[in-house]
């Protein structure tokens, strides 16, 4: 434990290292990946009358504070007669990582990029994700562009797919921007340098909202996940900080659905199998209809999006603070979603929570491989070549990236836990406000609030509810194991 108290950040990049290799994740790139990798002398280009030059849109990228892989870009323009046009560029991470090469298997071992604190398990090398296939502000990237036609109330109109060369104008962070568009903060300086920007993010939130007012009445499911952030100065940890789902992130997460939306139409519609992200229809309904009921609301017997988001909205209109653990509970009734193969020709098995029967990952390939999958059936469409990968391909990459997709969150959840129990590690025998989380047969589980950390209750316990608030002491913790043991305090 000594060594873990002087250096925070090293100790929990080991723990990270060793959670990697026990869920069949590969931690270090291979010395092929990284002989391919020294012989790369810059992005790719290529000359083909195909790919537009659209570097004169005003394209800005809006993600984390410290993100560097920058995967999208966004830019729109209203239409003559109402409504806009929006362009959405993903970058062409084909055009460099090509099917097969070192860098590529590595690629789809992972899956994709695995997030923790203490060091960030890129999908593809840094120099790569975060420079040559990255698109970073000011330098010109190939890329993939949806423009999409939206009516002023936010009906999709029409949409097309091409090839393009980018360049971003602005780097954005989601914090910054949301306080702007709030009213509670400066526009950020990258985007007062550029000429119009306000205007930009003025129209794209204005548009996202109405998206989410849509998907919403169609039954899409507004969450509030536990989602903790570990803050460090220098390398030692110093907080936890619960990450708020703020108009900027809205404001990317409706466009990209709109993206996804049209990529899986565009193979569809080109005789494309294609690889989608699914959540079916609850097949646990009635545990959740169960649950519901605990809260005087009654849902019906079958599944229904539209009556379990008005709950949902309702619980997070009177009660906030309980919110992301009612949104945990039903996430995990729901079940998690899943990568499959679907065939033009076969009814679509659609997005339970995103209220969708169109949808796929396609706007991230710089850290999900279904994505540069995605990206690589879209490129041999609109070249005209055969498909990338056969269908039994396409069914054992479905199969196989939805286990690592899981492996990473186990991993990403394991060194959340590590990270609490290292800042709380200094408070044992203090009391806690704390609200159940979760019980099973011989196990009961909770969150407090500062720092936001969850942990399990121990000893001899009454019968309690999920949300319910109690009072508990902090009796151990295991940074290694990432464990965090309360009792229940009288």
């Amino acid at each position: 434990m000594r060594n873990t108290l002087n250096n925070h950040r090293a100790n929990l990049s080991m723990i990270a290292v060793l959670a990697m290799f026990s869920r069949g994740l590969e931690p270090e790139f291979s010395r092929d990946a990284q002989r391919q990798l020294s012989e790369l002398s810059g992005p790719a280009s290529e000359a083909d009358q195909g790919i537009r030059d659209l570097t004169g849109l005003p394209w800005c990228s809006i993600d984390n504070d410290d993100s560097r892989d920058l995967d999208q870009l966004t830019a729109i323009e209203p239409l003559p007669r109402g409504g806009a046009r929006v362009f959405v560029a993903v970058s062409d991470v084909d055009a460099v990582v090509k099917k097969g090469s070192a860098i590529d298997d590595h690629a789809r071992i992972n899956t994709t990029s695995v997030y923790t604190s203490a060091r960030i398990f890129t999908m593809l090398p840094e120099p790569l994700c975060t420079d040559l296939t990255s698109l970073n502000p000011g330098k010109d990237r190939l890329a993939m562009v949806t423009e999409m036609h939206f009516s002023d109330d936010g009906i999709l109109v029409a949409s097309n797919v091409y090839r393009a060369l980018v360049r971003n104008k602005a780097q954005l962070a989601y914090d910054a921007v949301s306080a702007w568009i709030e009213g509670k903060g400066e526009l950020p300086a990258a985007a007062r340098a550029i000429d119009g920007m306000s205007d930009q993010l003025r129209m794209q939130d204005e548009l996202a909202q109405k998206l989410r007012v849509l998907r919403r009445a169609q039954g899409a499911l507004e969450f509030e996940t536990f989602q903790p952030r570990a803050l460090f100065q220098g390398e030692r940890l110093t907080a936890i900080r619960q990450q708020a789902h703020n108009r900027a992130r809205q404001l990317i997460e409706e466009l990209m659905i709109a993206t996804n939306g049209c990529t899986a139409r565009f193979l569809a519609a080109q005789g494309s199998p294609s690889l989608r992200r699914v959540v079916r229809s609850p097949e646990r309904w009635q545990r959740i209809v169960e649950y519901v009921a605990d809260y005087g609301v009654s849902l019906p017997d079958k599944p229904d999006g539209k009556a379990l988001e008005d709950f949902l909205a309702f619980r997070h209109r009177i009660d906030p603070l309980r919110f992301p653990d009612i949104s945990l509970v039903i996430v995990k009734l729901m079940g998690a979603g899943e990568y499959v193969v679907e065939h033009p020709d076969a009814p679509p098995i659609g997005h339970f929570g995103l209220a969708v029967e169109d949808y796929m990952h396609s706007t991230a390939p710089n850290r999900r491989f279904p994505d540069l999958i995605t990206l690589r059936l879209m490129k041999a469409v609109l070249a005209g070549d055969n498909p990338p990968y056969s269908n039994l391909e396409l069914d054992q990459l479905a199969a196989h990236c939805t286990v690592q997709e899981d492996a990473a969150k186990k991993v990403e959840r394991q060194l959340r836990k590590s990270e609490a129990a290292l800042l709380l590690h200094t408070r044992i025998g203090q009391r806690f406000d704390a609200l159940v989380t979760g019980s099973g047969a011989h196990e009961v589980w909770v969150r407090i609030f500062e720092p936001p950390a969850e942990g399990r209750l121990r000893g001899d316990l009454p019968e309690l509810k999920i949300g319910q608030s109690i009072r508990v002491r902090l009796v151990s913790t295991s940074v290694e194991r990432g464990f965090i043991d309360f009792v229940l305090e009288n």
